[in-house]
């Protein structure tokens, strides 16, 4: 791939801590017999690093990713824990959040002979993995980290989670955005800077006037903003939120009675939050990357089962971390301990994941894959998603990057 990102699209999404499912481990692997020899040679192990958040403010989206990476691997490798007769090596590590923590750990399973670097949530961890990568000319494959700038940032860089692109253009497939004054309300962040990027250029780009009003992230008190969003006046209103602070930030959005006003569409994220809406859930339009059985597929039943046999709890981002095993692998099984082969085996990789058919995008990495539209209902004391409609892979496919 020789494309480069031209502007850096900040976003984070969102959302990783430890499954009982133990990670595949180095185990005696036998390879091709050489020239001449009358031994069986033995397979160089390749280690494969996921720095992630186990621990800080998106510890929960850590470890959804970190499951679904687990039982990605025992599905990908039949449960060898081998992939082209090579055994894995597979470690974790905490990058608690902190960009600088992940480059120092890259750093360090870089100059121990890691060819394969994996994980993160943080969009801002995952930039600066992602240069890391390049500089090393290592495969890296991050994880829930949604921002639009990881898409073509360069050859080693890959994704195996939806971006905010695709967040968006999931939106305007509830509205017609054509002519229509559009608020986007997010925490003033990579995740939320990315998002409005992105809204201003799907949405933008179709019609839309956008506007923003970004919060601080140590906010707590959320009617200023609320009313900043009211005096707006505007027909949708794009909500980008992620962290332990959505309930409150709902709250202050309905006491104003933003949601009453006008069309709300947000990103439905993980289990935990399903409850975060109070009353104010029945008036929210949702987008979604996933929730537990949104796709019916048989690779996601594989994944929910394994990661429930665990002891794991299927979240939003478990396809995530399965997505990724299926890519290391399959760039392992083609390329070997050769980095190049590796990039050049996920370049255009087309495969049945959890969600249904994703395609990696050969010019750009972006990962091209179905999105969903969802509400919730309520069902006794208990909100839970229900599908609305499912929206083809092409239909959200990101501009490609040039």
């Amino acid at each position: 791939m020789r494309t480069r990102k031209s502007q850096v699209l900040a976003v984070a999404a969102l959302t990783v801590a430890s499954l009982a499912l133990a990670a595949c481990a180095p185990s005696d692997t036998t390879g091709t017999t050489p020239a001449g020899s009358g031994e069986t040679a033995e397979a160089t192990p390749i280690d494969i690093g996921i720095i992630y958040s186990e621990s800080g403010a998106l510890a929960a989206y850590g470890k959804a990713y970190k499951e679904g990476f687990e039982a990605g691997i025992e599905y990908a490798t039949e449960g060898t824990g081998e992939a082209g007769g090579h055994a894995l090596n597979i470690t974790f590590h905490d990058d608690a959040g902190d960009p600088d923590k992940a480059v120092t750990q890259a750093k360090d399973l870089i100059g121990k002979g890691y060819k394969v670097l994996g994980g993160t949530v943080v969009s801002g961890v995952a930039l600066k993995l992602a240069e890391q990568a390049e500089q090393n000319k290592v495969l890296y494959v991050s994880g829930p980290a949604a921002a639009d700038a990881i898409t073509g940032v360069n050859r080693y860089t890959f994704r195996s989670g939806r971006q905010s692109l695709q967040d968006v253009a999931t939106a305007g497939t509830f509205v017609d955005p054509s002519g229509a004054k559009i608020v986007v309300f997010a925490q003033d962040n990579a995740f939320g800077q990315g998002n409005l990027a992105a809204v201003e250029a799907v949405l933008g780009a179709k019609g839309a006037t956008v506007s923003s009003v970004l919060v601080p992230e140590d906010a707590t008190e959320f009617t200023p903003f609320a009313q900043k969003v009211t005096a707006e006046q505007p027909d949708l209103v794009f909500v980008a939120w992620a962290g332990a602070t959505s309930g409150a930030m709902w709250q202050g959005l309905d006491q104003q009675g933003v949601l009453d006003a006008t069309t709300v569409v947000t990103g439905l994220g993980d289990v935990s939050t399903y409850g975060a809406y109070g009353e104010a859930a029945a008036k929210v339009s949702y987008l979604n990357h996933y929730f537990p059985g949104a796709s019916g597929t048989d690779v996601e039943k594989a994944m929910l089962d394994t990661v429930a046999a665990g002891g794991g709890t299927p979240d939003l981002f478990t396809p995530d971390g399965f997505v990724a095993a299926q890519m290391m692998v399959h760039a392992i099984e083609e390329g070997g301990d050769d980095v190049e082969a590796m990039v050049d085996a996920l370049e255009g990789f087309s495969f049945e994941g959890p969600k249904g058919t994703t395609t990696v995008r050969a010019s750009d990495h972006a990962l091209v894959q179905p999105m969903y539209q969802v509400s919730l209902v309520k069902d006794g004391d208990v909100w839970t998603p229900e599908l609305i409609e499912s929206v083809g892979a092409d239909t959200v496919a990101p501009a490609e990057v040039k």
